[in-house]
């Protein structure tokens, strides 16, 4: 079955507008696209063709250095893209392995350990929340109580606010209830790389790549399009709006990718990070190890 639904994947992806950058470009195609159409209209209409007509030959070696251009700025903005995609699997793994140590080392209180749950659980909310600019808490009101939610929010850092949470819960098992110092130390290296993670991710949201580079590329872009219909003209005819059009498509949707990849946290971008699948996985995770544990308690 597989190898007949490659095909099907091919032409839906193909066609679709989902997850693409044409609806964002669109416009702009068509104001390129217009004004080769009134060029070519002007020179079909009074046989008179413009007296800056160019030869075809400096666009090719024009759009050779515009296409490396854009693919460097596009591959420096992957890399942000995939770097930021590494550290929140670096949370994600980190809080199961936090979770774990709590449940397996720490005390057998019911309170304590849902508790744990719930503060390891909040730690990827308010990261995502903090990284998107988000207004809110942690959206973990069930899980720690409104006035431990009330305080989060509060907090000028709320993901250092939580980490530093989960810092007194661990420090008060540790205390009082005897959880083992050296799974105490373990967890707290769990929650020393969160904030490190996290830390990564603010490196990345607030150092965008230098806007002198978008500018040159697009005072690249403009005049490299607005005079092209000039040199097709002498060579297609009517048909210099459609192939004009069909050459800024891919100039512009690069550009879009290229600027879009820059901040992969923000929902409003062009393939962004899906945030809040991540988060609602690690809870789902974490909540499933709690039940699971006081499931096997139960049956003790």
């Amino acid at each position: 079955m597989k190898l007949f639904s490659r095909p099907q994947i091919f032409w839906r992806e193909a066609c679709t507008l989902d997850g693409s950058a044409t609806p964002y470009v669109f416009q702009r195609i068509l104001i390129f696209g217009g004004f080769a159409a009134a060029v070519a209209f002007v020179d079909s209409a009074t046989g008179h063709r413009p007296e800056i007509e160019v030869a075809v030959a400096p666009y090719e070696v024009a759009g050779a250095a515009l296409g490396l251009l854009l693919v460097l700025r596009t591959n420096a903005g992957y890399e942000r893209w995939w770097e930021a995609r590494k550290l929140w699997g670096g949370i994600v793994n980190r809080c199961r392995h936090l979770a774990v140590a709590a449940l397996s080392y720490g005390p057998e209180d019911r309170e304590w350990r849902r508790e744990a749950i719930a503060r390891i659980s909040a730690f990827p909310q308010a990261a995502r929340r903090a990284l998107r600019g988000e207004d809110g808490g942690t959206e973990a009101v069930g899980l720690l109580g409104l006035a431990q939610e009330e305080r989060i929010r509060a907090a000028h850092n709320r993901p250092l606010a939580v980490a530093q949470g989960i810092g007194r819960h661990l420090r008060s098992a540790r205390g009082r209830r005897g959880l083992d110092g050296f799974a105490f130390l373990a967890a707290d290296r769990d929650l020393t790389a969160l904030l490190d993670y996290f830390g990564g991710c603010e490196r990345i949201q607030k150092t965008p790549l230098p806007r002198a580079y978008a500018i040159l590329i697009r005072r690249f872009i403009v005049p490299f399009l607005a005079t092209l219909p000039f040199a097709l003209l002498p060579k297609i005819g009517l048909l210099t709006p459609l192939a004009t059009m069909l050459i800024a498509y891919p100039i512009l949707a690069l550009d879009k990718i290229g600027d879009d990849l820059q901040d992969p946290f923000s929902p409003k971008n062009l393939n962004h990070l899906p945030l809040d699948a991540i988060c609602r996985t690690i809870e789902c995770d974490l909540l499933g190890l709690l039940t699971s544990e006081e499931a096997r308690a139960g049956k003790g």
